[in-house]
Parts: structure tokens; C-alpha cells; sequence
């Protein structure tokens, strides 16, 4: 079945998106403002875009009328941090997207604590097993008051437990236990092994003549 998004409300937009494109991964961002008041709150409009320079996106919807704390932070500071969420921080993650008066300490209403970062102004998140540093690289407001960042990401913490081989970079990824956002209003998806499967790239030779792929 088709749905023509030129004339769909934007409601039915938004439901067919949130319950299709899956999992998302959650981008659970500080940031601070001028006063040094820190923010944390979680978006799953967030993807790694590329390696080199190395960038991720984030989409930042507006609040009622006016702008997220998140958004103002980041026009202001042009820098921010990038947290991931793991399964056993899926409910403090719960608690910071509350959406608390300007001014509240995410973190301490959450039972989290910051630790400083080391290329940008606001903190990461101690107890996340991995957090970007990031500096903005563009930002891009929609009609609908949205905002689209780009972010270079500057530097990554990880949890040294999660590493097999640092010199090599070489990271435990199963044992990061990763949450992702699915749809409606609460439901969630685990990367645990037991969800893992792997396979790998096919090579064009490997290919018969009739099936090898044309240029793209």
C-alpha cells in the first residue's frame, strides 16, 4: 500500500516513520548553557553519517512552542556530548526525558553523575559505557521549528572493560548491551548476542554471471 506524504497529515506521517524505520539508536546528549547549568535528555533521531571526517546527526524536534533546552544549548555553545545508552541505563535514560522545567539537573534527578570531557565544554555521562565529544559542524532549521545538527565528533571515551584490544581498537561490541528505539510510545530493542547474526559481504565473483550487479 502506498501513502503519498504530500498529502498525508503529519501525524500519520510521523506514525508510519516511528513504526517502520527501526531500531533507532538513542543519542542521550548533554549539553550546558552559558551558566554552566548542565542538561541531559535522550534522541533517537541521531545516526553516525561518517567515518572520515567523522560526523553523526542529530534531529532535535521542538518543544510546544518553543525551543528544547538541548537545542538552545547547543545554538549557543556549538558543542555537546553524545551518550550511549546501555540496558542498564535504560531507566535513568527514562527519567531524563521527562520534561522538566528549564534549570532542573537532569543527572541528579536521574541518580547520574557527570565526569569531565576533554575536548568540550559539557561533561559526558560517567556511568555510560561510551560518550562523543562533539563540536558543531552545521546547523539546519526546518519550517516545523526541528532542528538538524551536524556534529564533528572530536574524541570517544569507552569503558576499558568493553575493549578486546585497545592499541588495535579492537571493542567487545556485544558486551556495550545497546538499546534502541522501536516504536510507539515506550517500546525498546536490546543488541544482545542472543539478537546477533552475521553475514558476510558477498564478493562479485562469487556471484554467477546473471546475478553480478550492475553499476550503481
Amino acid at each position: 500500500m502506498l501513502f503519498d506524504f504530500a498529502t498525508l497529515p503529519r501525524d500519520k506521517r510521523a506514525k508510519l516513520l516511528l513504526s517502520t524505520v527501526v531500531p533507532r539508536p538513542i543519542a542521550w546528549v548533554t549539553t550546558q548553557d552559558e551558566a554552566g547549568q548542565l542538561n541531559a535528555a535522550p534522541f533517537s533521531f541521531f545516526n553516525l553519517l561518517s567515518t572520515e571526517p567523522p560526523v553523526l546527526g542529530l534531529g532535535i524536534a521542538p518543544r510546544g512552542a518553543g525551543r528544547k533546552d538541548t537545542a538552545a544549548n547547543i545554538r549557543a555553545g556549538g558543542e555537546f556530548v553524545v551518550n550511549l545508552v546501555s540496558a542498564a541505563l535504560a531507566q535513568p535514560m527514562n527519567v531524563t526525558a521527562v520534561d522538566f522545567e528549564a534549570g532542573t539537573d537532569e543527572l541528579a534527578t536521574a541518580g547520574l553523575h557527570p565526569a569531565a570531557s576533554d575536548t568540550v565544554a559539557p561533561p559526558r555521562i560517567a556511568e555510560t559505557p561510551v560518550a562523543l565529544e562533539c563540536r558543531v559542524l552545521s546547523l539546519t532549521e526546518l519550517p516545523s521549528g526541528s532542528l538538524i545538527v551536524l556534529g564533528s565528533i572530536l574524541a570517544l571515551h569507552i569503558d576499558p572493560a568493553r575493549l578486546l584490544d585497545a592499541e588495535r581498537c579492537h571493542v567487545d561490541t556485544p558486551s556495550l548491551d545497546l538499546i534502541g528505539r522501536m516504536h510507539g510510545a515506550g517500546w525498546y530493542a536490546h543488541t544482545r548476542p542472543a539478537g546477533l547474526f552475521e553475514m558476510p559481504r558477498i564478493q562479485p565473483a562469487a556471484l554467477a554471471p546473471a546475478q553480478t550487479p550492475g553499476p550503481r
